[in-house]
Parts: structure tokens; sequence; C-alpha cells
């Protein structure tokens, strides 16, 4: 699942491809040649992280049942296990609909908060809750159930943390110039 792509995705990307490849922004596609596009491609990578962790993060939702009357019991388990509401369906519907249009901040941060509020005990209970719906769905019955979904749990606020980080928009030369200064007089 991929989300949109909004321009504070793409406008750091043109102005890289710009700044590094000397790429005039109305150059057409028949002018490139192989260097250039492999040059783009570079460029393009180092610009994915965020864009690929929110895509990822729909992914990891999206392999949960869907929050439909067949799916009314595992959300409801999930809840008294995990011991939050942070993560029901009705609670982050505004978050999923706004990350599958490019913008994953809020559902990241919801993510996490959710996470955070979990005592250890919640999080063991929520894991297993988790992990039979996905041994379930995915047919991995030889795994353990907890296992399963203490991996998820893990890989959700791995990736909500990559999308928050990703999304820091106060990159700016001043603060890159005192990371150096910082960096080079260690």
């Amino acid at each position: 699942m991929l989300p949109e792509v909004r321009p504070h995705v793409s406008d750091p990307l043109t102005d890289q491809l710009e700044h590094q490849l000397g790429l005039a922004p109305d150059l057409e596609a028949g002018h490139l040649d192989v260097e250039r596009v492999a040059g783009i491609a570079v460029v393009a990578a180092a610009h994915s992280g965020g864009y690929a962790a929110l895509g990822h993060l729909l992914g990891l939702l999206a392999a949960l049942p869907a929050p439909t009357k067949a799916g009314e019991r595992f959300w409801s388990d999930l809840w008294r296990s995990s011991g939050t509401a942070y993560l029901l369906p009705a609670n982050i519907k505004a978050e999923v609909l706004q990350s599958m249009a490019g913008e994953g901040t809020a559902l990241a941060r919801q993510i996490l908060s959710a996470v955070d509020e979990m005592t250890p005990p919640q999080r063991f209970a929520a894991g297993e809750v988790i992990g039979q719906a996905l041994a379930e769905s995915d047919h991995l019955p030889d795994l353990k159930t907890q296992v399963i979904g203490e991996l998820w749990l893990r890989d959700l606020e791995l990736t909500a943390w990559r999308v928050l980080h990703a999304d820091r928009r106060s990159d700016d030369p001043a603060g890159r110039k005192a990371f150096l200064d910082a960096w080079t007089s260690v």
C-alpha cells in the first residue's frame, strides 16, 4: 500500500535533483541518458525513507482484521488486552485517511502514544491478540502467536518513529552547519 505523494515529500527531492545533478525542473524525460537516470534513482532512494516508512506503516495496519462486523471481536480483544483505545479503528480512521493521502505524522504520533501507554503485561497480551489474528490470516500456525504479535508491535513502533523522524521539516542550512561544527569538534 503506497500513500499519495505530497509536495512536502517531492519538493526536497526536486531541489536535490536540481542541485546535485543539475537537472532543470522542466527537463523532458527524452533528454535523460542512463547516467542521469541512475543519478535520479540514487537521489530518489536517499529521499524515500519517509515515504517508504509511511507505506510500510499502512501495510502493517492493513494486515490486521478489517474494522467490519467480522473483525469486531479482534478489535475489542485488542482494546481489552492493550488497555488503550488509541489503536481502535474509530480513533485512528482520520489519521489513516490522512496517511493514505501522504501525511502520516498524526498516525505515527498516535501509534507511538498507544504503544507508550501500554504496560509490559498489556503489551504482551496485545501481542498475543495480534499474533493470533496474523497467524490465522497469514496461515502461520507453526509460529508462536505471541512472538508474531510482538514482532508486529515492534515493527509498528519502529516504523512510526521512522515516519516522524523522516518528516522533520526543520532541516535548514544553519542547523546543518551547527551539526557539522559540533560533529567535527568531537
